[in-house]
């Protein structure tokens, strides 16, 4: 197996799972993905969440328990839903409608491990639209004295500019895509910035460690506090399947690299490569573990 370190990564937010038309329901959520690859690379992530007590919940744990992912800090709603995200078709475009008040809106505080001494803490935005679960995690990050990782997601219209604006103010390392820096950070056109120097007045104004901004089929670009600037690519050769989760699969290296003192090159070009293999594969979760074993290898991890 894998090696993993004695306190594991925390991450905090939804689960949830797409519910298409036809009926296809598909496992996804930000921390939830990036939970899964961890639990994969050995790293026995702790997966901070709630869940509805239904059928759909019970789907959820199925596949964590198949999956081998500690379901220890997973909590059970007995009123609100299991999280869903309505998937519709509109001249073959899918539309994706994020269902209120679903169980991941209310993570309890009361019911966090608030003394683990996690080494990152990772979250996104979608699950502090909520004020029940946003406190859950300021009562969690408070404590901490390990990094902050912020993965942006900006899903409209569940998200305010200055609310993102105050967690990025707490965060070690954020990432985020190259539009979503323009949302968060606009440029003036008689500034005339390119993206390397928006990225360094970002990184500035919060105080990071480390900035990532993936920008699609155009690779990945990271800067750290010291000026390292990294840029990476995708092949060119790569037979791409599904690109759904690919932002996710980058994320989780990231963290590996940021938890295992990996530096920066190695950890991007890791990320991407990473990133590049999932989006050969069907769905955000890929469902066997010999497809991780090849970088479990060569990354040494064994």
């Amino acid at each position: 197996m894998p090696k993993h370190n004695k306190h594991p990564i925390a991450l905090f937010g939804e689960v949830l799972i797409d519910q298409f038309p036809e009926g296809q329901r598909i496992l996804g959520g930000a921390p939830f993905n990036v939970a899964w690859h961890l639990q994969a690379f050995g790293q026995k992530p702790c997966f901070i969440s709630r869940i509805g007590n239904d059928e759909t919940g019970e789907l959820i744990q199925h596949a964590m328990n198949t999956w081998g992912l500690s379901k220890d800090a997973l909590q059970i709603d007995p009123i609100h839903p299991t999280g869903t995200v309505a998937v519709t078709f509109e001249q073959g475009e899918p539309r994706y409608e994020i269902l209120t008040e679903q169980a991941y809106d209310f993570i309890n505080a009361e019911a966090l491990d608030l003394n683990a001494a996690y080494p990152i803490i990772y979250h996104g935005t979608l699950a502090l639209r909520h004020h029940v679960s946003e406190q859950a995690l300021k009562a969690l990050s408070t404590q901490t004295t390990g990094k902050i990782f912020i993965d942006v997601n900006l899903r409209a219209p569940w998200w305010q500019k200055d609310a993102v604006k105050k967690w990025l103010s707490t965060a070690h390392w954020v990432k985020l895509n190259h539009e979503e820096l323009i949302a968060l950070f606009p440029v003036h056109s008689s500034l005339q910035n390119s993206l390397h120097e928006t990225m360094q007045h970002f990184l500035i104004q919060y105080e990071l460690e480390v900035l990532v901004v993936t920008c699609g089929h155009l690779g990945a670009k990271a800067l750290s506090q010291d000026c390292e600037f990294v840029e990476v690519f995708p092949s060119d050769q790569l037979s791409v399947v599904d690109t759904v989760g690919a932002g996710d699969a980058f994320s989780a290296v990231l963290l590996l690299g940021l938890h295992l003192g990996w530096s920066l090159s190695v950890t991007m070009n890791r990320a991407q490569a990473f990133a590049s293999a999932s989006v050969t594969q069907q769905g955000a979760t890929v469902q066997t573990l010999d497809f991780y074993q090849a970088f479990i290898n060569e990354w040494r991890l064994i």
